[in-house]
């Protein structure tokens, strides 16, 4: 059975409940999230594991940090997995269709399967699913809600400074 803890933190798009297993971030749940899974799941009340994602999240927020650089341990399938990598990787500021995304895993056919994947993340924001639009370049399904997926959008281009001076 793998140790989980979780804390919760304010930040401009509504408190963010952080998750860790075995002491890493496993977790990044927006309230009201789609596919947000139970509370009790997510372990005993503990900000210990969470520092250095607070850090990171404090000055994302503040327009300070463009790239997050933290350990994850994401559960998933592997086809989710890779779809989460690939959603790494797209730059602070850029989009990507889910098409795209389907062409660079080598899976032309695949952007619904990627939508879905997409979809599933457990550490939005930090893996950067809001940066996935559709094919006409509009927005589509976001767990967080369209409005969150806007408002970063807006942030991450410039639109709008929704930073903190801090999470806690």
């Amino acid at each position: 059975m793998h140790a989980k803890q979780h804390t919760v933190v304010d930040s401009p798009y509504g408190p963010l409940t952080l998750v860790a297993t075995d002491g890493i971030l496993s977790a990044l749940y927006m309230t009201d999230q789609r596919h947000r899974p139970p509370e009790e799941t997510f372990g005993v009340p503990d900000p210990e594991p969470f520092p250095e994602v607070i850090r990171q999240l404090t000055a994302y927020f503040a327009g300070e940090l463009t790239t997050f650089d933290l350990p994850l341990h994401l559960h998933g399938t592997p086809f989710q997995r890779s779809v989460w990598a690939e959603l790494s990787k797209i730059p602070y500021g850029e989009t990507r269709t889910y098409g795209e995304l389907a062409e660079e895993l080598g899976k032309p056919g695949a952007s619904r399967a990627v939508g879905l994947a997409n979809g599933r993340n457990p550490v939005g924001i930090i893996v950067p699913c809001h940066r996935v639009i559709g094919a006409s370049g509009g927005l589509t399904g976001y767990g967080g809600g369209l409005d969150r997926k806007q408002r970063l959008l807006a942030f991450e281009s410039g639109g709008g400074r929704d930073g903190v001076q801090a999470l806690f």
